[in-house]
């Protein structure tokens, strides 16, 4: 169904600030569909997030729940942007469903934190790198490996963005994820001083987290990313998510308790991570470890 398309973030954030609207105006879901002549089913879809909002539909919506033309302007632009498809959608089904739906709240959020554990996090990767990590997926021929790199090179233009601002990036690295060798030594050293280089730059953080920390809290969850998303007058109409990702899908995380644990498991990290000078030195002795 042509509704179905676009980028699910945007829908979602129009029917929870629609939700919000509704119940502060006091108005039951039954009464609304019946002034806006929607189905009950209609309605619960668009509060959902599952389909994708008119303009007029939104200006009528508005109307009966009394909201501010700011809020009314605001909904107008997220319900325009629910129509229109990701840049990823060109590069067909080397992108699978379940990391589309990630893409595009990488794209939306305001603040990620990602611990890696074994594999360089994508937004900070070379070229060489990502295909050496590609050509580990026996279902990749060589074709798909180039498409899948292109890929991610094209989502790290997330942090070059202006405008909207581009979200702060903070990652901590395994000190094992730094050591792990690939055939291009030359390109994995390149790989570790773009990090140092990356660390450098405002609004993206590299940390290392030392074999010499021991055990930790993180060693049970696999690498994860934290999502925050901007808010928009005192509300944030999505909620922060964990996203975990596996060999055949991904996870996503957004009640108040498992976004708590995760919180909780990242600042045990910050405290047991090298600063960002201490991390900076790790990486240059790693790089120089490489030459022998």
């Amino acid at each position: 169904m042509a509704e179905e398309t676009g980028s699910t973030v945007p829908r979602r954030q129009v029917g929870r600030l629609m939700r919000q609207l509704r119940e502060q105006a006091g108005i039951s879901l039954m009464a609304a569909a019946n002034e806006l002549e929607f189905s009950r089913a209609r309605m619960y879809r668009i509060e959902n997030g599952e389909v994708a909002v008119r303009k007029h539909d939104v200006i009528a919506m508005c109307t009966i729940y009394g909201a501010p033309d700011s809020i009314t302007e605001v909904l107008i632009g997220l319900a325009a942007e629910s129509k229109a498809k990701g840049w990823w959608h060109a590069y067909g089904d080397v992108v699978p469903g379940w990391f589309e739906l990630y893409v595009g709240m990488e794209s939306a959020a305001s603040r990620l934190r990602h611990y890696a554990n074994s594999v360089i996090p994508g937004l900070l990767q070379t070229k060489e790198y990502a295909e050496s990590v590609f050509r580990t997926r026996p279902e990749f021929d060589e074709d798909a490996v180039q498409t899948a790199v292109t890929v991610r090179l094209e989502r790290q233009s997330l942090l070059k963005r202006r405008s909207p601002k581009a979200p702060r990036f903070e990652v901590i690295i395994e000190e094992g994820a730094l050591r792990r060798s690939m055939a291009d030594i030359e390109g994995l050293q390149r790989q570790l001083a773009l990090l140092v280089n990356m660390s450098q730059k405002p609004g993206v953080s590299v940390r290392v987290l030392p074999a010499s920390a021991g055990h930790h809290r993180a060693m049970a969850s696999g690498a994860f990313t934290i999502l925050e998303f901007p808010t928009i007058g005192t509300t944030s109409p999505e909620p922060t998510t964990i996203y975990s990702e596996n060999l055949t899908g991904a996870l996503y995380l957004d009640k108040p308790g498992e976004v708590e644990i995760y919180n909780d498991v990242w600042q045990s990290l910050e405290q047991v991570a090298l600063d960002r000078r201490g991390s900076d030195d790790l990486i240059a002795t790693i790089i120089k470890e490489f030459d022998v």
